[in-house]
């Protein structure tokens, strides 16, 4: 018996984004998932092609359905019911390396003080 469509909570819990039944219902009452752009219940139906967006530790993920999964299984199984849509995260920003001093020197004198803002490329006229 094949049906068209599963609840949103069994389904993300079925493909590994929620590791208990249980926390795959409490993200959709926290509305941390999202069906089609609405704010997913947890007893909402999921269809083939729809777009799941759950944010998952921090981090907002996006989904499309390509299949029905009821049951959880291994991993790979379950990357064949969903196609990962996200956009890679942007480029890190390098930061200059913090400036260490032995313990006990005490504060930079105003000539050190001017190499550090050398350094850090914020050289005053």
């Amino acid at each position: 018996m094949a049906s068209d469509s599963v609840r949103i909570d069994a389904w993300v819990w079925a493909v590994r984004l929620a590791k208990t039944r249980s926390q795959a219902t409490a993200a959709c009452r926290a509305g941390h998932v999202r069906l089609n752009d609405s704010t997913a219940k947890a007893s909402q139906s999921v269809r083939v092609g729809d777009e799941v967006k759950v944010r998952l530790h921090g981090f907002d993920r996006v989904y499309r359905v390509t299949g029905l999964a009821t049951r959880r299984g291994s991993a790979a199984e379950a990357a064949r019911y969903f196609e990962d849509l996200t956009p890679p995260p942007p480029p890190r920003v390098e930061r200059p390396a913090a400036i260490l001093r032995d313990r006990g020197a005490g504060r930079p004198t105003k000539r050190e003080r001017r190499e550090i803002d050398r350094l850090r490329g914020r050289e005053s006229e």
